[in-house]
Parts: C-alpha cells; sequence; structure tokens
C-alpha cells in the first residue's frame, strides 16, 4: 500500500479572477494553482494572501455571479472531472460556502474541447455558456421570473441545456455586448471564431434563443446564425475581444493582424501589425484600452481610436516584457497581474509607455527535471532518527524558454545569515542580554568555551566590540548562565560560582561560591529565583532578590541523580527536575523544594531525560513540557498547574541524540522552541497543535535569541567552526533559491564529488520574426549557482536526457562522467542519424571535455546505467552499450511496444515505461561460452497507460505515472505458479493525482522500525508541485485505510464533491469508483484541523485512541 504527501504545493497561475468576493467594499483576486483557490487582498504594495483552500479537482475556469440577494459575489468554479459548482465566503466562520453544485455535466458521448474550456457570461448576465465539448455548448440560464417557492434567485445558475453547434474545432468564442441592454427580448449573441475541416479560419456570429423549463427542469436552448464573416480571416486568429459601448462590435486578435468589425454595419477595419507575434491572452482595462501579452513574455497596451463613437484605428504600444503571461487581470489604478504557467507570476504596474515589476510571486513550474542534492548527514548506529523532507534539498529545471532557471527547493523553517563573528571552535553555550535596564535591545553576547567565556558588545549600527573585561564578569572559566534580572542586576553562573553583578555601578553585589570537592553542572533562572545542580547530587535554589541566599536545598543521592533542570519562566514557583534513572520528571515547589509531581516520560525504564523546559507555545492552551530523551526522542505533555497533572502526551524522534531546548520569544507571552540536535529543528504552535519543523541550519550547535538594534528578531546561531548571526522564519515555509538561466532546463545531473550540475538547455530566441532554438550542455556550481561552462549542440539538434556515471577510465579506473542524450528535429540527416549519446568528462579547471559520442538511429529519450554501462532508450528500442578505448559499442538491445519515455535500473532489471503500452521490465543477461549478451522481457503490465516516469520503489514493485494524472504502483509476482503469473505485472495501488509527473526520483532514507511509512521517491509535476511517495508498514495499512475513509467522510471539499470520486483512477480506457490501496497524506492529515469531539467520532471503531491517532497524523505531517 502507498502513501502521498506534498511538500511544495502547485505554484503554476492559469486562471484568475478580480471580485468583491471576501467583502462587499472591497475587491479582491482569486488565483487558481492546479487545484487549490488562492485569495489575495489588494494593497499598494500589491497582493497579500488572506485565504488558501483546496478543491477537489484541477481547476479548469474561474467565473463570478451576483446572485440579487448577496452583496457580494459569488464563485463559480469549474473542474477537469467535469463537476462545476458556485460558492460564496462566510464571514461568520472564515471559510467558503458551497451554494449550488452539478455533479457531472460530463456527455459520454462527446468529444473533448481541443483548446481550454471556457465559461462564457452575457454581458447582460442573463446566461452562461459552457464550452467543454467539441460541437456542444452547455447554456445555464443566470436570470428567473418565475418567484415559485423552489425556484432559484435571479443571477444563481439554473439547470444546465446542452445545444449542438457545427462549429467543431472553436479557438475562441465571446458573447458580444448588447446595443440596447434594458431590451429583454434582445438575444444574447455569441461570436465563434473557428477552423474547418479545411484547416481554414472562419468566424460567425449566433443567437440564442432559450425557452424556459417547467419547475427543476432543464429549458431548451438554441444557437441560431445570424451572422457570417465573409473576409478572409487570418489563418493565425486567436482571439475575439468583445468592444463595449459606445463603440460595440469586437476585435479579431491575429499573428499578423488586429481587425475591428461592427457586426451590424458590416463595417470592418484590418491594420497590419508592425511585428508578427502569437498573443496568448488578454485584460479589458476600460472601454477603449486592452492589455495584450504575446508567446515571448511581452506586454502590449491596445488602445482604441475613436470619433464619434465609431472606431477609425488602433493603437499598440510595447510596455515591457516580463514571465510569459497565462492569465492577465486588470487590478486598479494601473496596478495589473500577469499569471504564468512557465514563469514567476507578477503585478506590475503600468507607467507611460512602460512598466515596473511590484511585485514577484514564485512559481517552479513547470518542472522538467530534478535532482536530489542531498538528503541531511546521518551519523551513529543508534536508533535512526525520524525521517523529515526538510532534511532534502532538491533542485529543479522550471520554467521554460526566457522563464527558465534553476530552483533550489529545501521545505523547512529558514535560517538567513546576516553577518559572521568569525571562526570560534568549541562554543558550548551562547547568551544574550542588555547592558542597562534603559537599554530596549539586546546589545551583549555572551560567548561560553570549554574553559573561557568571550563577551562582544554591538552597537546600534551593528559595529562589534569584544570586550576583555566587563563590570566583573568572569571571563577566565565556562559560563552555564548569564541572565539580566531584575533592579538593573546581571546573573552569572560559572562551574564553581554564581555572582549578582550591578549593571550600573559594575560592582559584584553578591556572590554564592560552591563548597569544597562540589561543582556546578546545571543551571536556570527565573527572575527571582535561581537553582543549580551540585554536581548532580543536590539542588539549591538561590533567591535572586535577596542577594543569592540560599532559600532551599535538597540532596538526592547517588541512586537518583539529576539529569536536567529548569526553572519555569511562565509559572515562577515552579521547577522541574529530570533524574538518569526511572525515566521520569519531577515537578517540584522552586521555594520549597517541595515534590509536587512525577511524571514518567517514556516506559523504556533505561530511557535518560536530558533536557527540560516548560514554556507557552500554543495561546489558550495549557502550558506544554518539553522533555529531550538521550536516545532522541522529544516528549510533549500539557502541564496543568492547578492539578498537578499532564496530559496530551505525544513523542517525536528528532534525531539519534539528545536535544537541547532553547525557547526563542515570538509574540506577547508566547515562544518557539529551538530544539539543537543533528537535525536542528523548529517546535512552534499552529491553528492549536504543536508542529516540528527542519531548520536549514547545518552543524548547529548553540543557538539563543539575540534581539539587538541592529538586527531586530535576530538570533545567535553557533556551528563547529563559527558563530552567526541570522534571522530564523516563524514556522515552516518552502525556501527557493533561484538561478535565472534564460533556456529550458530540459534535463538535470548533479555531481557530488564536482560540486557541479549538468544541465541540458533549450534557447529560443526571435529573429526577424523567425524562432531561433539552439540546445546547450551547461556545467553550473552548485554552491553560487553559476554557469562554468557550455558546449553548443548541432542546429536542429535537441538536448532529451542526461545522467551522472562512473565509468571505467584506462588511467584513473574509473571516472565521473555526463552522459547526454540528443536528438535531431529534422529526418533528412545523413545515414538516418536522429540523436547521439555524447560522453563528457570534466576537466580539472571545471571545463567540459567531449570523451567521445555515438550517433544513433532515434532520438535518446532516457538514459541510465547499469553495473557501468550505459543503457539508453531510443525510439522505438532499448540499447546498452559497453565503454572500451573511449569509444561506446552496442552489447545488447531490446524492440520495445511503441517508443520508451523513461527508464529505471534496478540490478540487472530494467523497467521500461512505454509511450502508450504502459511499462514493461527486461532483463540483462551476459553472453557465456561467446554468446552475445542479451536484454529479454521478464514482465509486462498489460493495459494500456501513456507513461511519463517511472521509479522503483521496493523489490520488484514499481512507481508509474501517466499523461493523465494516475499514479499507479506495480509488482511482479516472481514466486508465481505459472509462467504467465510471474510475467504478468499486477496493480497494487492506484490514485488519481490530478497533475502530470514528469519525473519521479527514488530515494533511500532508513527509518525507525515502528515508523508509520517508508519514504521511497519524490515526484515533480508539470504544474510546480513535489510529492513525498512511501509505502505504508504492512501493521498501519489497515489503520490508515479507515482512517481515510473515516476523515472523507467528515471533511467536505467546495462543491461537496466526494473524495472517492476525485481521487478515483481515470483515463480515456477506463474510470473506477475509488483510489485502491492508496492513501492521501493531505486528507490524513486534516485530521489535526478537526475539533475535538470531530476527532473522536472518526476514531470511534478504529481500536486506537485519539491521542494514538493524533501522534501517528503529527508524525506523517512531519514528513513534509
Amino acid at each position: 500500500m502507498a502513501y502521498l504527501a506534498p511538500i511544495h504545493r502547485p505554484s503554476s497561475v492559469r486562471h484568475a479572477l478580480k471580485l468583491r468576493f471576501l467583502s462587499a467594499h472591497e475587491e479582491c483576486l482569486v488565483v487558481a494553482k492546479s487545484n487549490r483557490l488562492d485569495f489575495y487582498a489588494l494593497t499598494d504594495d500589491g497582493l497579500e494572501l488572506q485565504y488558501t483552500r483546496a478543491v477537489y479537482g484541477k481547476i479548469t475556469m474561474l467565473e463570478k455571479l451576483r446572485p440579487a440577494s448577496s452583496s457580494t459575489d459569488h464563485l463559480f468554479v469549474g473542474t477537469d472531472r467535469y463537476t462545476y459548482f458556485s460558492v460564496s465566503w462566510d464571514p461568520t466562520v472564515g471559510h467558503l460556502r458551497t451554494e449550488k453544485s452539478y455533479t457531472d455535466l460530463s456527455d459520454k458521448t462527446g468529444r473533448d474541447s481541443q483548446s481550454d474550456d471556457r465559461c462564457l457570461i452575457d454581458p447582460s448576465r442573463r446566461f452562461m455558456a459552457l464550452a467543454l465539448f467539441e460541437g456542444i455548448l452547455t447554456v445555464l440560464p443566470l436570470t428567473h421570473k418565475s418567484k415559485k417557492k423552489g425556484d432559484p434567485e435571479s443571477g444563481s445558475p439554473g439547470e444546465p441545456a446542452p445545444v449542438r453547434i457545427p462549429e467543431l474545432f472553436v479557438r475562441s468564442s465571446a458573447f458580444l455586448h448588447s446595443r440596447n441592454p434594458s431590451s429583454e427580448k434582445e438575444k444574447p449573441r455569441l461570436a465563434l471564431l473557428f477552423e474547418d475541416s479545411h484547416d481554414k479560419v472562419g468566424l460567425k456570429i449566433r443567437s440564442l434563443n432559450y425557452a424556459a423549463g417547467g419547475t427543476g427542469e432543464p429549458g431548451s436552448a438554441e444557437f441560431i446564425e445570424e451572422y457570417r464573416f465573409q473576409e478572409q480571416v487570418d489563418l493565425g486568429a486567436s482571439h475575439i475581444i468583445p468592444v463595449p459601448a459606445p463603440s460595440y462590435g469586437f476585435l479579431i486578435i491575429a499573428e499578423v493582424s488586429i481587425t475591428y468589425v461592427d457586426e451590424v454595419s458590416n463595417h470592418h477595419l484590418i491594420e497590419p501589425l508592425k511585428e508578427a507575434t502569437i498573443f496568448v491572452t488578454w485584460a479589458q482595462i476600460d472601454a477603449q484600452r486592452w492589455l495584450l501579452a504575446d508567446e515571448y513574455g511581452r506586454t502590449y497596451l491596445l488602445m482604441l481610436l475613436v470619433e464619434d463613437h465609431d472606431v477609425v484605428g488602433w493603437k499598440l504600444h510595447l510596455l515591457g516584457t516580463t514571465s510569459r503571461a497565462s492569465v492577465l487581470v486588470y487590478l486598479d489604478a494601473g496596478l495589473v497581474f500577469v499569471g504564468s504557467h512557465q514563469g514567476d507570476s507578477k503585478v506590475i504596474r503600468i507607467q507611460e509607455k512602460s512598466m515596473e515589476v511590484v511585485q514577484t510571486l514564485s512559481n517552479i513550474a513547470p518542472i522538467l527535471d530534478f535532482t536530489i542534492m542531498d538528503m541531511g548527514s546521518r551519523a551513529g548506529d543508534a536508533k535512526t532518527n525520524e525521517y523529515s523532507s526538510g532534511q532534502a534539498r532538491l533542485v529543479t529545471g522550471s520554467g521554460a524558454f526566457q522563464d527558465g532557471s534553476l530552483r533550489s527547493v529545501r521545505s523547512g523553517v529558514g535560517l538567513e545569515e546576516l553577518g559572521n563573528l568569525g571562526e570560534m571552535e568549541h562554543i558550548i553555550e551562547l547568551f544574550a542580554l542588555r547592558s542597562g535596564s534603559e537599554t530596549e535591545f539586546m546589545d551583549m553576547l555572551v560567548v561560553s568555551f570549554i574553559d573561557e567565556t568571550r563577551l562582544f558588545s554591538f552597537s546600534g549600527t551593528g559595529e562589534v566590540e569584544e570586550k576583555d573585561d566587563y563590570k566583573g564578569f568572569v571571563l577566565n572559566e565556562s559560563t552555564l548562565l548569564a541572565v539580566n534580572v531584575p533592579q538593573n542586576r546581571m546573573l552569572q553562573v560559572t562551574t564553581s560560582s554564581a555572582r549578582l553583578l550591578d549593571l550600573e555601578s559594575g560592582m559584584t553585589i553578591a556572590t554564592w561560591v560552591v563548597p569544597v570537592s562540589q561543582s556546578i553542572i546545571a543551571a536556570s533562572s527565573n527572575q527571582y529565583h535561581l537553582a543549580l545542580s551540585l554536581g548532580g547530587l543536590e539542588v539549591v535554589i538561590l533567591d535572586v532578590s535577596a542577594e543569592l541566599q540560599v532559600k532551599a536545598r535538597k540532596s538526592f543521592g547517588t541512586d537518583v541523580q539529576i539529569s536536567c533542570i529548569d526553572v519555569s519562566a511562565i509559572l515562577q514557583d515552579t521547577l522541574i527536575i529530570g533524574f538518569w534513572r526511572g525515566a521520569s520528571v519531577s515537578v517540584f515547589n522552586v521555594e520549597t523544594l517541595e515534590e509536587i509531581a512525577t511524571i514518567k516520560v517514556s516506559e523504556d525504564a533505561g530511557a535518560v531525560p536530558r533536557s527540560v523546559l516548560l514554556t507557552q507555545i500554543l495561546p489558550g492552551h495549557l502550558p506544554t513540557l518539553f522533555v529531550a530523551m538521550a536516545d532522541g526522542n522529544v516528549v510533549t505533555l500539557s502541564y496543568d498547574s492547578t492539578k498537578a497533572s499532564v496530559s496530551d502526551r505525544s513523542s517525536t524522534v528528532l534525531g539519534t541524540q539528545q536535544a537541547n531546548f532553547k525557547a526563542i520569544p515570538r509574540d506577547e507571552n508566547l515562544f518557539n522552541v529551538f530544539a539543537m540536535c543533528e537535525h536542528p529543528s523548529l517546535i512552534y504552535g499552529s491553528e492549536g497543535r504543536i508542529v516540528y519543523s527542519a531548520v536549514t541550519a547545518e552543524n548547529a550547535s548553540c543557538v539563543c535569541p539575540f534581539d539587538c538594534e541592529a538586527y531586530p528578531g535576530a538570533i545567535a546561531i553557533s556551528t563547529a567552526e563559527d558563530l552567526k548571526i541570522a534571522l530564523v522564519d516563524n514556522e515552516r515555509t518552502t525556501h527557493v533559491q533561484t538561478l535565472p538561466v534564460g533556456e529550458t532546463v530540459r534535463r538535470i545531473a548533479y555531481s557530488t564529488r564536482l560540486k557541479a550540475f549538468g544541465l541540458g538547455t533549450i534557447k529560443r530566441t526571435l529573429k526577424d520574426g523567425v524562432e531561433i532554438v539552439q540546445s546547450h550542455f551547461k556545467l553550473a556550481d552548485e554552491v553560487v549557482f553559476s554557469e562554468l561552462d557550455t558546449y553548443d549542440l548541432n542546429e536542429d539538434e535537441l538536448v532529451e536526457s542526461v545522467v551522472r556515471a562512473d565509468l571505467d577510465d584506462a588511467v584513473d579506473g574509473s571516472a565521473e562522467r555526463f552522459i547526454v542524450g540528443t536528438a535531431y528535429l529534422e529526418d533528412d540527416h545523413p545515414d538516418a542519424v536522429r540523436g547521439r549519446i555524447i560522453v563528457f568528462e570534466v576537466t580539472q579547471d571545471r571545463m567540459l571535455r567531449v570523451v567521445t559520442e555515438v550517433a544513433v538511429k532515434g532520438a535518446c529519450r532516457a538514459l541510465a546505467m547499469l553495473g557501468g554501462k550505459i543503457v539508453a532508450a531510443l525510439v522505438k528500442t532499448v540499447v546498452i552499450y559497453d565503454l572500451e578505448d573511449d569509444a561506446l559499442h552496442k552489447i545488447a538491445s531490446y524492440r520495445t511496444a511503441t517508443a520508451p519515455i523513461d527508464i529505471a535500473v534496478t540490478g540487472n532489471l530494467i523497467a521500461v515505461a512505454d509511450i502508450m503500452k504502459s511499462m514493461s521490465i527486461v532483463e540483462f543477461k551476459r553472453g557465456t561460452a561467446g554468446e552475445p549478451d542479451t536484454l529479454t522481457e521478464v514482465g509486462r503490465h498489460f493495459q494500456t497507460a501513456w507513461s511519463t516516469a517511472i521509479a522503483d520503489v521496493d523489490d520488484n514493485t514499481y512507481l508509474e505515472s501517466d499523461a493523465e494524472g494516475n499514479l499507479m504502483v506495480l509488482r511482479q509476482n516472481i514466486t508465481g505458479i505459472t509462467a504467465d503469473d510471474r510475467r504478468r505485472l499486477e496493480v497494487t495501488s492506484e490514485i488519481r493525482l490530478g497533475e502530470m509527473v514528469n519525473r519521479i526520483r527514488r530515494i533511500n532514507v532508513p527509518t525507525s522500525t515502528d515508523a508509520t511509512v517508508i519514504p521511497r521517491a519524490f515526484m515533480a509535476t508539470v504544474d510546480g508541485s513535489i510529492y513525498l511517495f512511501a509505502l505504508i508498514r504492512p501493521s498501519k495499512q489497515d489503520l490508515l485505510m479507515r482512517l481515510q475513509a473515516k476523515i472523507a467522510a467528515y471533511v467536505h471539499s467546495p462543491g461537496n464533491v466526494p473524495f472517492n470520486t476525485y481521487r478515483a483512477f481515470k483515463n480515456e480506457v477506463r474510470e473506477a469508483e475509488e483510489p485502491y490501496r492508496f492513501v492521501d497524506g493531505e486528507l490524513v492529515e486534516k485530521f489535526l484541523d478537526c475539533a475535538p469531539d470531530m476527532q473522536r467520532e472518526i476514531v470511534e471503531g478504529l481500536g486506537v485512541g485519539v491521542e494514538e491517532v493524533r501522534g501517528m497524523v503529527e508524525g506523517l505531517r512531519r514528513l513534509h
């Protein structure tokens, strides 16, 4: 059984709309990103995200409606599963409310529209038409005269009525503006720009006749031809733009001209463009101005020239170049939203004949390829740390042509370095201080080493000075604690003493010295009490306000030694002590050392708590007690001081070693917790739950909050080598670093040894109206993301595949190489050459050198390595090459069903993804006794599937994606009874992802034996999503499947689309009713968002408790 969870959500923008949705007084922008709706508020600085919600289906259309009784607009949404619905905003609960839904408008006999699905609304707001199938328009009335009970109100969609039209391939369509809008008798008119069977472009106008049906019954509709444009329409015509009053008519936008047509007077005005281009989208500004965007990222302003309401011409001004637009939305006051599928979306401001970028919204779509740079370091043979995607850094080839780029993607809590104080080794602790009570910011940084302490002073401008002597501060010993306390004083604790210093006079007010033969090994304090652990055998409480007078002391003896202590800063009279034995911590009254409660934190008697912290992390909740165990476990409990009891126990594995806690102030009286271990994590509260997230701080050893004037909100963080000042995010986000390439990064490979990327790119330029395409192989540095060298491919030759490999070398034995597969665009090359395989080496000065190359008779779609040999997927065959004497020799081949698109190698088995016939498994055998090497098919999936990517995810188990957005897990039953059983691949899991996967990369990460799932692969999609694929442990399979079914019954999507329908496998051959043995992590994780009562209802009958399910789901959430 399989598990799927998103790491990076889709970022591609194809649809956007401005409307008054969240408020009747303010407009907002709704943006569709695959299956998500993002709502943005319009501000002076651009867009600000207000709300986001997932929809069960990929969004194909957006339109606004305004029912008569509503003060805000409603949003009409269409999906790729032919489900359509309207939603409104419910301000009382802050969520979307479904107003009306249509479960299925699909015509089982209809052919899908070859262009995008379109939603057209009559400007009089009386009718809406959906263009979903060739030759069919679905009409929905929006205005109803009937006042009968149960009839929809005015402005709400009525029942759909399908209408057939003879125009099949419609390039563009639009309702024209009514010349008599006050007359309800005037019929809506639809302009159609279409292509006939002779590849000629025509234009017709049809009027809509609609007859209402009875109550609850659909009406009947007919589109009657009213006008046919007699002139020859430009073959490159792509868009119809209706022109409003006072001019009326419409514009035909083509590649070489723009034509204005007045269909009433049969007047038309055509003017050629100065330069031919391909327009892709448009947006209206007012009655005379429109914005146009073309294929090459250029944005234009089109203005009609009008005299006495008659159009006499037009002007087209180039404003500038930005990302290639998928949608344009004019916001207000010259601001325009440019939504892009193949580049960053942007907000631009129109200026006189120019524009400026106001805001950039990152987009990593489409991801054509990606590589995994690292999975986080792991050390030791002890219990393996729980995997988190925050430990993985992925580098993607994103965008297309001029928007092409490399993107470094890492999910986690970001750390932005602000400054470096230099090399410092063996730092064991950090503390931040104020130099006086009147100082608003921290301005002193205490750095503690094994046998000394160093003190740094920070000015308001960020200048740093190290202090050799400071107001009685002891610098020749290691500092265990340094903190400001009331009355303008400072407290310092070393291994031998505790000192209370006056910051104004610099005098030592009081000193408490450790008795002979004892030492202080741990210290903790709040504003009033200081707790010291003497040798782990005794606790001493000193009164800070009474000049370090001993207030209480207690000995525990050698049998019950102290492992850690914490004086709570939020519960002033509470002391937490952890012990080496008994796997427990105890709560004491800090003034009397009277024991209040003992808490057993682990069933393993050998478990040892090594760090404790009691703080407030969730607003409106009980304080949280954090206990870090020596084996890497972190236990959290809610502590009720009034009852001296704990609840909501959960356990999390952060690493193989103990974590050390440091509270980081977040908001008023709220804290985040920085957990230092081999994989540093930030623990924070979000939506009523505790979230653990990896921090992008490698090799960090110590941390402390350092809110200084020059770096407000910063932290000080040390590694084994240096000390830095940095800003840390309050919660987890996806961090994307961009290297603009300006070319399509089609293929990418990474070399750890060379610390470089091999990139296969495609560059497109426009010269004298002609597209020129040139392909390259580039070498790029991994550290600074800079280009090192470039190899130009031949004319009309495109890169198809790139891999990194270790190949035999006559001199060095083994050498690292990049292997590139190519294809030619034309078929007129000599000797039927259709591509090449080129082997590159990287020289010592980091330049590319061709080692060898071989011409092939088919495009080289994919490459892989098999035991030092090269496996190449050509157009109709899979071929194995051997490199000998710097030459490639063909040693075996296998002919595929149609054409291989991807390959995955495991041992001597090659999984071949076929472009039409799913996948097959081929075995490579070395020849014996003079026989040649062979490739023999040993397994096949006998179903039709348009494969896009494949990867092996377990023994004899493969993950395959197809072009229709489905995922399948296939298993070969090698222990089958018959030969046919052993050859036939069976489907063990399947689900509809809804996005086309371009690349699957296998990962191997060790997990703990009690982990719920085992991560196996990353997947990247055309919409910019990155998913984690995992296999579910057999002991958890039944629980997760039943949990998913229960949650699906309680958690609903906008439009009330059933979860099973949304995730059910669907292609042109078959359609399932529900996902098969596949768990959607995004749905399961919604359990944490449910109210406690609903959580109890969901787990009822599952055989487990709420706490166990919550802990399991929280563990799953930490995976990404």
